[in-house]
């Protein structure tokens, strides 16, 4: 469900938060800007990302990303993503909210509806089998959706110096259209608080609007 910052506030409790969006929308270097603003006020903050939290998602993450090899099967890339996600649960996300430390997660089970459902056309009740295996019912506080028009975002990323694109990145301007859209449609319809901000704005005009739901 889509919350605005007028009526929503996790009141500067440790929490679970996750962000997503296409690739380019500038949602690791928000991120980035609260866990250093949140580590300014004393507060134990854990930084991960999917894939790749650990060190078995390490691995995978080589394998859904870089792989050269022939192109994976969709499915054995939902497991993959799968198995990256409950290895983050157990080892990382709930240990660390569970000690009482903020979590802030680079991409989650949102970007898995999304990639492999609107993007690959895999069966929404396939990815929810998954998405719900792997999380034991552990889902974020507050999801930040960086919403970008696709062309904007294809530029940011050609525009990147020193990182490789990934295989996702790869993908057709349809594919990502299609991304977007998903993202929008999960932000309407799952009861999980989305924040959705505009990510034409300023990354410090972000980053205000995203203290303002965390009463931070």
């Amino acid at each position: 469900m889509r919350i605005d910052t007028t009526t929503f506030c996790l009141k500067n409790r440790p929490s679970f938060v996750a962000f997503e969006g296409i690739n380019g929308c500038g949602k690791t270097t928000l991120m980035c800007g609260l866990s250093e603003r949140l580590r300014s006020g004393g507060a134990q903050v854990v930084d991960t990302r999917e894939p790749g939290g650990t060190p078995l998602g390490t691995e995978i993450r080589k394998l859904l990303l870089a792989w050269d090899g022939d192109k994976k099967s969709d499915r054995a890339e939902l497991l993959l993503f799968a198995a990256d996600r409950a290895e983050h649960i157990d080892k990382v996300i709930r240990p660390s909210r569970e000690a009482g430390s903020w979590v802030l997660c680079d991409r989650f089970i949102y970007s898995t509806i999304t990639f492999q459902g609107h993007g690959r056309g895999i069966r929404r009740d396939w990815i929810d089998q998954a998405n719900t295996l792997a999380t034991q019912g552990f889902l974020p506080d507050l999801v930040v959706l960086l919403d970008l028009d696709p062309i904007t975002a294809r530029a940011r990323v050609e525009a990147r110096v020193g990182n490789g694109r990934d295989s996702f990145e790869e993908e057709e301007l349809s594919f990502h259209t299609r991304i977007r859209n998903g993202f929008l449609e999960c932000a309407d319809s799952l009861p999980t608080p989305f924040l959705v901000l505009d990510a034409t704005q300023s990354p410090e005009e972000l980053l205000r609007t995203v203290e303002q739901a965390l009463g931070i």
